[in-house]
């Protein structure tokens, strides 16, 4: 492919897609980002790192840019575009509207799908175990008694699928699915076995489309899932991906969940237990040939068990001795350095072991694999044998992981993980029972893991966003990433179309600041202030407990409200909308998640009203291991870790007002901050440009 043969193609195709729509308006900003992408794809800006971090304001139409530019590169190069996204709303958005839309007019001609995860499907010999009343489909005891209503709905599930009428898609399914009944059915790794052949799994029958669509569409916890088992796993290999990010500020948050660990000490060592005592009933159906691995697995057990319980015995000592002493949440942070007491020593013994146990559960596994082969009569009872040894497998490798994680030293440059412990609340109904404790672990830093993963080895990637720069700079999410100011990648940044002079953004005089003990009760006075003769209102609270306190405040003086958490989003939204749409004044009340991707067009928002900046507090011991780590290294934790953040999530807030090119309205900011402190400059210039009112 020539790179003349390529903006051939593009351009072709868009006169195709311009032509073909009624009503097609050309966008300059959209233009441009199909350009930028070419060229890095292309190889222009740097032939070998094609990657490019692209900020484009809302309205530009990111997702048609780089499927116009996208596709027919990947296509040329023999590559899969994967296309990456955090929320659920876009997915959908692709997959129903964006990518139909694009499929007549675009040259290659190109297939696509949705990949989800494996317990999006059901597997189906446990469907068909349970619908049969086979009792043993759990890890080792029998499943529990289910309801009549799950029965029925079982019955129906297991009919629809029998007869071909339903491929085992839990969201295909017409009706919500009883959340405890998919538990059951959903398809696990631990109990997907080669030997068990694939014809009729769900998931393996979804995972065969992969093979031949040309456009994948997936989330980022399971793209990042599958490039850190290596790649290849679930998804192509990475050096055969255009990766396109999509709502790439999310990148990082769930590389760093990818890569943590709990470990629950209590119950690890009772499944363990559990686990042994079935070994003990499994000499019949191993047979001869197996014995020695058996007995090999076996002593195994007797180490590991021993270790997980010193593990616990030593940190439930040191609390009972109040030599611990956790927080009013019950968590326990380590901080950098040496873990306390013998506890090295001992998650040294610990990951040893696990790493012995997992070593000798391999050949156990292979003789019965070899035996299912060999003995088709007893399959049923070999296969759930073959699924309870893979589940001890990824129960070993996440003990020896997190042990891994918990001891790992790291050098001056590079942050030591977050380490913690928590204390899980007992059971009230059994005082007897001693309290769970879990050592928990989390990678701040995960830029190296993502230069490891992907930004080495992919073929080209784009990551796109609203929002990528943190007070005007790239720098925040550049460092958050792994990326290097000199390393080739190249960054753009485009502003939206949208006229955010006719929006205006009010500060209005207040008496006190977020921090003042009487904040509480400035809201329920400000807030009515804000709220009468406006039509369609949202009110965003940095807190559920502000919120709903507000909430009480206000119904109390007969406002009506619609409250985040009093029924699902989309009820709340509809209910919203058809208010909006019977003329009828309607206000929403949400927190940080409905900040972020709420789309409410027109006159279904046009008052804005923003409580406090969305400044994060280090509570977290994630967060508060970040701060210090910061504070060690000489720096600021405020203006390297909470400002950027904060200007990122004001700006996220403050794009729900204009979601179209018609839009007006207003933001109305309840935090005097802005004006009385030494950053609200900063902040204020890192916003749209619209028409300011400051009390």
């Amino acid at each position: 492919m020539t790179d003349i043969q390529y903006r051939t193609l593009v351009r072709d195709n868009y006169r195709r897609l311009s032509a073909g729509i009624n009503g097609f308006k050309p966008r300059r900003e959209q233009n441009y980002l199909v350009a930028e992408i070419g060229k890095v794809l292309l190889g222009r800006y740097d032939r070998a790192r094609r990657i490019l971090v692209a900020e484009a304001g809302t309205g530009i139409g990111k997702s048609l840019a780089y499927l116009q530019a996208g596709i027919p590169w990947a296509r040329m190069n023999q590559k899969k575009l994967v296309i990456s996204t955090a929320t659920l709303a876009l997915q959908e958005q692709l997959v129903d509207k964006d990518l139909p839309l694009f499929l007549p007019y675009c040259q290659p001609a190109f297939r696509f799908v949705l990949a989800k995860g494996r317990a999006r499907y059901c597997c189906a010999r446990r469907l068909e175990a349970l619908a049969r009343g086979e009792a043993q489909i759990s890890l080792f005891d029998a499943a529990e008694a289910l309801s009549p209503g799950q029965q029925q709905q079982l019955s129906e599930l297991w009919l629809a699928y029998a007869e071909g009428r339903w491929a085992g898609d839990r969201d295909s399914w017409p009706a919500p699915i009883d959340p405890a009944l998919w538990q059951q059915l959903q398809a696990e790794r631990h109990s997907c076995q080669p030997a068990l052949g694939h014809q009729r799994c769900p998931f393996h029958l979804a995972r065969a489309e992969l093979e031949q669509a040309d456009v994948i569409v997936v989330n980022h916890a399971l793209l990042l899932a599958d490039l850190s088992m290596g790649g290849g796993i679930v998804l192509p290999e990475p050096e055969q991906c255009l990766y396109i990010l999509d709502e790439a500020h999310h990148i990082a948050p769930v590389a760093r969940e990818q890569g943590s660990a709990r470990l629950a000490l209590r119950q690890s060592r009772r499944q363990l237990e559990q686990f042994n005592k079935w070994l003990g009933g499994l000499n019949e159906l191993a047979g001869p040939e197996a014995q020695a691995a058996l007995g090999r697995l076996q002593q195994a057990l007797t180490q590991l068990i021993p270790a997980l319980n010193e593990v616990y015995r030593q940190l439930h000592g040191a609390l009972q001795r109040r030599e611990l002493l956790p927080d009013e949440q019950g968590c326990l942070r380590f901080s950098p350095g040496a873990l306390p007491g013998r506890l090295d020593e001992l998650l040294s013994v610990l990951k040893e072991d696990a790493q012995g146990f997992c070593r000798a559960l391999g050949p156990l596994h292979s003789q019965l694999s070899e035996q299912l082969k060999l003995r088709p009569g007893q399959a049923a009872a070999l296969e759930a044998a073959l699924a309870t040894l893979s589940q001890q497998q990824l129960h070993g490798e996440q003990l020896r992981d997190g042990c891994e994680l918990l001891l790992r030293a790291t050098g001056p440059k590079q942050p030591p993980p977050a380490r913690w412990l928590e204390l899980a609340r007992q059971d009230q109904h059994n005082k007897q029972d001693k309290q769970e404790l879990l050592l928990c672990a989390t990678p701040l830093a995960v830029g190296h893991l993502l230069e490891q993963w992907c930004w080495s080895r992919a073929a080209a990637v784009v990551m796109v966003s609203a929002t990528l720069t943190a007070l005007n700079d790239f720098g925040y999410f550049r460092r958050a990433v792994g990326l290097r100011p000199d390393d080739g990648s190249h960054y753009l940044r485009l502003n939206s179309p949208f006229d955010y002079q006719s929006a205006r953004l009010i500060i209005p005089p207040l008496g006190c600041e977020p921090t003042d003990p009487d904040f509480d009760a400035l809201l329920v006075e400000q807030i009515p202030l804000w709220l009468k003769s406006q039509g369609a209102s949202l009110v965003l609270f940095s807190s559920y407990r502000q919120m709903n306190q507000t909430a009480e405040a206000l119904r109390a003086k007969g406002h009506s409200l619609l409250v985040q958490g009093e029924a699902s989003r989309q009820a709340l939204l509809q209910l919203h909308r058809m208010k909006c749409d019977g003329n009828q004044p309607s206000v929403l009340f949400g927190t940080g998640s409905f900040a972020e991707g709420l789309d409410l067009p027109g006159h279904y928002l046009t008052n804005l009203i923003i409580t406090k900046l969305p400044f994060a507090v280090p509570t977290s011991p994630v967060e508060a291991a970040m701060a210090e780590w910061i504070s060690l290294c000489g720096g600021n934790p405020f203006m390297q870790l909470a400002m950027p953040e904060a200007s990122r999530k004001l700006i996220q807030a403050c794009g729900r007002l204009l979601r179209t090119e018609t839009d007006s309205g207003r933001i109305v900011l309840l935090d005097k901050r802005l004006l009385s402190r030494r950053y609200g400059p900063a902040l204020l210039d890192a916003l749209p440009p619209f028409t300011r009112e400051l009390g």
